[in-house]
């Protein structure tokens, strides 16, 4: 485990910094280390480092601020000045001379020349960078996840970027980070040519230009309002308006976005025309099964409005989310696509339909079969279900911007994966959430490994499900110590998940679903 109780020192000397920035450029190189990295990992190769070039330990952690940087150097220096934040200290400024003022986001410098800030700041500006002098990198994560910048280069002390590392991480968020050259909470200094060396680098290498995914979330969420949602649906009778009212309803759009995700990072000029209306079919699938959903699960509400069948009946329900699904494969069949990549889509597609129903069945019967029921019978379930509706997002972006079909592989297995922690994730939730749920068939994975504990006296499991006594439930999950083992059970998916992620060679890709994994699965 990775102590954080430690010295944090910087060579004060300009010539042991650049030379162990060269080792470490040089280590990266040769070893093609890719982000995001573990801070366990960095310290190993950072003692690595120091013992080859015989010096003290007591660098040991600014070597690993350069083995980051290093690590996301090519991210950094291909995003365009304009997508980059330039994240500066307050403690720079001339506590006794500054004449700046302070706001909620951080101090506004007032340009009186007494201190370096505002020259950083004017040349920073004129390259084009967002610039905040502000504490923290709350602010900055806040600014990716608006979609506003895509890379950061930050100054702070060594203690700051030792913090920041676990949600810049789980954030996927590339950056740069130069330690102030010493302790203190004002008027501190940092190297200014190193500074100014990073801020002016740019490569503007297209293939390793991050994908801005809240940017594109933006996008996807833009087609599914009136002016191009209504020309996917023009026709205007009855069961398409019906079916346009569904579409329009709320929803995070996530598989839309993996669809775009995917395809942008695969095709190197994706047609804006192709990306939505990929975007749209995977919608149009999942909407169908939402209204067949809520129909098998008696559901009354979503989104806060009555679900359709609640408002229509159930037999125009039906029909909306049969009528949904052909406009699906409608759509699809008119990619301006090759016919084999074509083909390959309409395969991915109707595959991932049959698994789909074959887990939502195995769903729909579980409450009658539970008690034969292991908890790799659930997690199938989950593979079937939303690893499969992960799977046919992703995929269906992946070919049609023809990924290779090792890249294709990867997806498949890191979207199953995914779906089985997505789901054992929200049964936890559920569980948790309060006020407690008179039916724990709401959290079918709690529910089956109680029963794995409990195999010995089954007999009283079967007691408590006849009884629909949620406070026996509650008992036996506490004695059994349930919970916990639900959360090294998704631990141990996450942990899945981002091992198949580290075997994606799509590096866009690889970040963006890092990114994507940090914001469900927030620790």
């Amino acid at each position: 485990m990775f102590e954080i109780n430690r010295i944090l020192k910087v060579p004060p000397l300009s010539g042991i910094r650049n030379d162990l920035r060269d080792r470490v450029r040089l280590f990266v190189s040769e070893h093609k280390v890719l982000p995001p990295s573990t801070l366990e990992k960095l310290e190993g190769f950072a003692n690595v480092i120091l013992n080859d070039s015989g010096l003290d330990k007591e660098f040991l952690d600014f070597t690993m601020v350069l083995l980051g940087n290093e690590i996301w150097r090519e991210t950094v220096t291909a995003t365009p000045y304009n997508r980059r934040l330039l994240l500066l200290p307050q403690c720079l400024r001339n506590d006794h001379l500054c004449q700046g003022t302070f706001d909620e986001l951080g101090l506004i410098c007032s340009g009186c020349k007494n201190c370096r800030i505002d020259s950083i700041l004017d040349k920073a500006e004129k390259l084009g960078y967002t610039t905040l002098v502000a504490e923290g990198t709350t602010v900055a994560i806040g600014l990716v996840e608006e979609g506003a910048i895509d890379a950061v280069i930050g100054v702070s002390c060594m203690s700051v970027l030792q913090r920041s590392f676990g949600p810049v991480t789980r954030a996927a968020l590339p950056g740069i980070g130069l330690p102030l050259l010493g302790d203190g909470c004002s008027n501190t200094a940092v190297d200014y040519s190193w500074l100014f060396e990073e801020m002016e680098n740019f490569s503007g290498i297209s293939n390793h230009t991050p994908l801005s995914v809240s940017l594109l979330k933006n996008n996807v969420a833009d087609y599914f309002q009136p002016p191009v949602l209504n020309s996917f649906f023009a026709n205007g009778n009855e069961t398409e308006k019906l079916a346009l009212q569904v579409m329009s309803m709320g929803g995070q759009r996530i598989r839309p976005l993996l669809a775009a995700m995917a395809y942008n990072s695969y095709c190197s000029s994706p047609p804006e025309l192709i990306q939505q209306t990929l975007a749209l079919v995977i919608e149009c699938f999942h909407k169908a099964s939402l209204v067949h959903d809520d129909i098998e699960d008696d559901d009354e509400m979503r989104y806060g409005k009555p679900v359709l069948h609640q408002t229509e009946g159930i037999p125009v329900a039906i029909n909306v989310g049969d009528y949904l699904i052909g406009k699906g494969y409608s759509l699809l069949s008119q990619l301006p696509l090759d016919a084999v990549i074509l083909a390959e889509c309409f395969s991915i597609v109707s595959a991932s339909h049959v698994k789909l129903s074959q887990g939502q069945g195995a769903d729909l019967l579980l409450n009658a079969q539970i008690a034969g029921k292991s908890v790799n019978d659930v997690l199938e379930i989950f593979r079937l279900k939303t690893g499969e509706a992960v799977k046919v997002a992703l995929l269906i972006g992946a070919v049609a911007g023809e990924a290779s079909q090792a890249e294709k592989d990867t997806l498949s297995r890191f979207s199953e994966l995914f779906g089985i922690a997505y789901q054992i994730r929200d049964d936890l939730l559920e569980f948790r959430e309060e006020p407690y749920t008179s039916d724990f068939f709401d959290y079918p994975f709690i529910l089956t490994l109680l029963q794995q504990e409990m195999h010995e006296d089954l007999a009283s499991f079967m007691h408590m499900l006849e009884a629909n006594d949620e406070e026996l439930f509650r008992s036996y999950c506490s004695s059994y110590d349930v919970e916990k083992k639900a959360d090294d059970y998704l631990k141990e998916y996450i942990d899945k998940c981002y091992l198949e992620l580290d075997n994606l060679q799509n590096q866009k890709l690889r970040l963006g679903l890092y990114g994507v994994m940090g914001k469900v699965y927030k620790s």
